[in-house]
């Protein structure tokens, strides 16, 4: 198990015996600390954020804007910014577009949050919305730091390639399309009214 301060304990927890600091540590089981909680699908749109960031700073500060680093086939590195929003949509706006995507992150954000602590329970729904908050959140931080988000993943084949990208937009991705197969589960029938 792993030993957590006495406010984070389950809430079932008996409070300390008495003559025990209000700080005395419990056991929680490892089981416990994986059940869907709100704090839990934030933390991992929080690790989303950190992993977004990190690699592209390592991307930004070790390679020249157009630059191309080719990896395996089908598969570089490349240093890109983007001023509009997927795809580049809008990237020659004229600047408004940096305040209007920005606002759309932070409003999508706040009900992203709204939705998880109404719904934390359903764990593809929770994981789906944890990654797209991550996403957001990272792509939102390069719009108001640099007025671009930095892009780095590039794939192709052959002379096709496919707009350039980052960790935000593939947590994006996959938040998106786990959110499809999450309404396509099936849902449990109710009962007819008498």
């Amino acid at each position: 198990g792993t030993t957590v301060p006495m406010s984070t304990a389950m809430p079932n927890t008996r409070a300390c015996v008495a003559g025990v600091s209000a700080t005395c540590t419990v056991k929680v089981s490892r089981v416990n600390m994986l059940k869907p909680s709100l704090n839990n699908w934030l933390l991992l749109s929080l690790v989303v954020i950190v992993l977004d960031q990190i690699t592209k700073l390592i991307v930004d500060n070790s390679m020249h804007y157009g630059q191309v680093i080719p990896v395996m086939p089908s598969f570089n590195i490349v240093l890109a910014y983007n001023k509009g929003a997927a795809f580049s949509m809008l990237a020659n706006a004229g600047g408004w577009q940096r305040l209007f995507f920005s606002a759309i992150a932070v409003v999508a954000s706040i009900g992203i949050v709204w939705v998880l602590r109404k719904h934390h329970q359903n764990k593809l729904l929770s994981l789906s919305l944890s990654l797209i908050l991550g996403g957001a959140l990272g792509n939102l931080i390069d719009r108001i730091a640099y007025g671009h988000v930095v892009d780095f993943i590039q794939v192709f084949y052959s002379t096709y390639y496919w707009p350039a990208f980052n960790i935000a937009d593939s947590a994006i991705t996959v938040g998106a399309v786990l959110m499809v197969l999450d309404s396509m589960k099936k849902q449990p029938e109710s009962s007819p009214a008498n």
